[in-house]
């Protein structure tokens, strides 16, 4: 069998040498600044195909990419984002590994689906905090809706990256690899030091119990929201990121600006941010007309 991933994630080692595809594709996503996190995706998404051919990545066709994607689309339900790091992982190898043209073997990326986000109440947010007895688990869940963290921002948070003179937390290699601050209560920057005091972490604001010094896994990060979304009795689909989508949405309908919002979540495009027009509970009857301001 071909090889093409590490044995970090499978057991049998790689018959690949330094010089071989892998360690390219490699190189090529470190000049490109990739993040680790999608080194390994592409990575992982090439190795499955190989694995599903038994050849090696740089002797599948096109055709058989295709083949492959949808016989995973009709048995598996992979998701759209799934189906575009396959194609990306295989563009990046033929393109700037193989130096082939891409043209010539373009894979369309499938339509994205355009589903709103769930959004929980301000008493179903307050519920899952109240019903998570775990100090560290509350902690959690209250500073990823305060802020509108992302799951992998909050994993990497150190504790120097909280500001309290200036009521901001610093976000370091955010998504696409941006830095930016976001906002940090007065209330939840008190129950951070309460946090602080009893758990005092080394290197990373919230530590694996098991391995101090190194961040919870992300695993662990959704297991604790949907945990906590159950002994609150909530019924909606909750994940991790619902709580980043409260946050927007609530902050909307509090009358922030979206502009200021996207900055705040670190969206590149403020197309992105407006999703959260659609789900945002505004009262139209609390708008008033320009009009009414001018003195006349």
């Amino acid at each position: 069998m071909v090889v093409f991933f590490s044995d970090r994630w499978y057991r049998f080692k790689p018959i690949l040498k330094k010089n071989d595809l892998r360690s390219r594709m490699i190189r090529e996503m470190e000049l490109r600044n990739y993040s680790q996190r999608t080194i390994e995706n592409y990575l992982h998404a090439l190795t499955n195909l190989a694995k599903f051919y038994r050849l090696s990545p740089d002797k599948i066709s096109s055709e058989q990419v295709k083949d492959y994607l949808h016989n995973r689309i009709i048995h598996e339900g992979i998701s759209t984002s799934s189906i575009n790091q396959i194609i990306s992982g295989y563009k990046i190898l033929q393109q700037d590994v193989l130096k082939r043209d891409w043209q010539q073997i373009k894979i369309k990326r499938p339509r994205r689906k355009k589903s709103l986000p769930v959004i929980l109440t301000s008493d179903e947010i307050t519920s899952m905090i109240i019903h998570t007895r775990n100090l560290k688990h509350k902690t959690i869940i209250s500073l990823a809706y305060s802020s509108g963290l992302r799951k992998g921002e909050l994993q990497m948070l150190k504790p120097t990256d909280i500001d309290s003179g200036r009521q901001q937390i610093r976000v370091r290699n955010g998504k696409g690899q941006k830095d930016r601050y976001t906002l940090l209560s007065l209330k939840m920057l008190e129950k951070l030091r309460a946090y602080y005091k009893i758990h005092r972490p080394k290197e990373y604001l919230f530590e694996s119990s098991y391995k101090p010094g190194s961040p919870l896994a992300l695993t662990t990060l959704h297991r604790i929201v949907k945990l906590a979304a159950e002994r609150a009795e909530i019924k909606k689909c909750v994940s991790f990121h619902t709580l980043r989508h409260c946050f927007a949405t609530h902050m909307l309908e509090n009358g922030v600006n979206l502009r200021i919002i996207q900055q705040l979540m670190g969206h590149t495009s403020l197309k992105t941010t407006a999703i959260y027009l659609h789900v945002a509970n505004i009262d139209p009857h609390k708008v008033t007309s320009p009009f009414d301001d001018l003195n006349l």
